[in-house]
């Protein structure tokens, strides 16, 4: 029997997340050690524990491998331009306030090429919810290095080494205002889930950077080019610490120098939606 014969024998046993997974588009199409179908699981196990009906979920996504998360879920799915999946998801929330919006998509998608649309998506806070998965690479299109690349490491466009400091999301997004700013792994499984409900609770712009192997990419190039290896990585490199210091969480991939994790800010700020309504209230659009 070959392995496609196995897998799809496999997939029509019944799963208890079948209402939210798209079946008939597996086997999916991510590569072996990949961390995107933790993401995936994760995403629906949220879903199903929020209180939100089903049909007020919206997933958004822009182009790459992670941008496949919104093919499927068994949702409104909007697969949109590369970079612009966050300007998308805030029309869609401006005009529909009742929906629950969520983009997941990249780091090279939603910080290099669209990095413009997330700052000011921070700043204005926006009643989104981004989970951004970085895997240090733009992945799908070329392995070529990006916003999030470590300094030093390798790609096709940084064979001898990136020579550009990357952002440090948490900071980054921390320091426009955001409300819930978060960094998991695809090993940590049980705190993305729960950081993920969370989000879907905040009211504003919740933040989580999802840090996700690329065996075949970015691991093929820094000597990561197995599931395990990553692993290993997470395992002896990764501290929880929810009250660190945002300045010095950036993500180097240096001996000694670890990956911080943890649920970083949790606070209330006042969304776009509300203080838009407060402007129309003083201009005698609305009583």
């Amino acid at each position: 029997m070959s392995q496609k014969q196995i897998l799809r024998e496999k997939m029509a046993e019944e799963s208890p997340r079948d209402d939210l997974i798209r079946r008939e588009r597996f086997p999916h199409i991510w590569c072996p050690g990949c961390g995107l179908g933790t993401v995936l699981k994760c995403y629906v196990e949220a879903i199903a524990a929020s209180n939100i009906p089903i049909d007020k979920h919206v997933i958004v996504s822009g182009i790459g491998c992670t941008g496949r998360i919104a093919g499927y879920v068994r949702l409104d799915s909007y697969h949109v331009t590369h970079g612009r999946p966050i300007a998308f998801a805030e029309g869609m929330k401006i005009v529909r306030p009742d929906l629950e919006v969520t983009v997941i998509s990249g780091d090279g998608d939603l910080v290099t090429i669209g990095g413009n649309h997330f700052i000011h998506a921070v700043r204005r806070n926006v009643d989104i919810n981004v989970f951004l998965v970085n895997n240090f690479i733009y992945g799908m299109t070329g392995n070529q290095m990006g916003s999030t690349t470590p300094l030093g490491a390798k790609s096709s466009t940084s064979p001898y080494g990136c020579p550009e400091f990357p952002f440090n999301l948490p900071l980054l997004t921390a320091a426009l205002g955001a409300p819930f700013v978060a960094r998991w792994t695809t090993l940590h499984v049980r705190q993305l889930a729960d950081a993920m409900k969370k989000a879907l609770r905040v009211r504003g712009f919740a933040f989580i950077e999802i840090i996700s192997p690329c065996p075949v990419g970015f691991g093929s190039y820094n000597d990561l080019r197995e599931g395990r290896d990553y692993i290993k990585l997470f395992l002896e490199n990764c501290i929880i610490d929810h009250s660190a210091d945002l300045n010095r969480v950036g993500i180097t991939l240096r001996p000694g120098e670890p990956i911080i994790l943890g649920n970083f800010v949790d606070r209330e700020v006042p969304t776009y939606h509300e203080l838009e309504l407060e402007v129309f209230r003083k201009a005698g659009w609305l009583k």
